[in-house]
């Protein structure tokens, strides 16, 4: 599964998959949340990321508002495992498990489908732009449908989780 993925294999996953969006290819790269929230005329917090976390070996697909910290200690308490078995996936690892270039890829169409877990504060915005499959491509859509098609459980992770029972649930993610 090496084969890279473009803004035309996203769109045509998001059209066999029913998922109302539309990519947005703009004249610069963006980089950074703050250049991809100027080139779209939005705020920052509009602008949400994809992290892949590898959680004690297994991926696991972490999306936030793009200035937000993801705490790895929910991640871990999530998970029942400790601190250090929660690391950021390497770009190599990104582009074998998704397709996608890191800081391209988008929230869903991969080439392996992930766990995802999506921060609430996601939900608040009235649309949403994520990776778009190119560093010159943007997804904008609203963000149930990116709920929707990520299947994501809903947390909060920017705190610590303090629910144990939540370690019980991690294989449901």
């Amino acid at each position: 599964m090496d084969q890279a993925l473009s803004p035309v294999d996203l769109n045509d996953y998001m059209r066999n998959h029913n998922i109302s969006g539309e990519i947005i290819f703009l004249d610069t790269p963006t980089p950074t949340v703050e250049t991809a929230a100027k080139a779209v005329g939005s705020q920052p917090d509009s602008i949400v990321k994809s992290i892949l976390f590898l959680i004690d070996g297994s991926p696991a697909l972490a999306i936030a508002c793009g200035q937000a910290h993801i705490d790895r200690r929910t991640l871990a308490t999530l998970y029942g495992v400790g601190r250090k078995k929660v690391k950021l996936a390497d770009p190599q690892t990104v582009l074998q498990l998704t397709g996608f270039q890191v800081g391209a890829m988008p929230p869903f169409g991969h080439h392996t489908p992930l766990p995802t877990l999506l921060d609430w504060r996601v939900l608040e915005n009235p649309e949403v732009f994520a990776g778009g499959g190119a560093e010159n491509a943007l997804l904008r859509l609203a963000p149930q449908d990116l709920s929707r098609a990520t299947k994501a459980k809903v947390i909060d992770l920017l705190i610590p989780q303090i629910d144990h029972q939540a370690s019980s649930n991690a294989n449901q993610v």
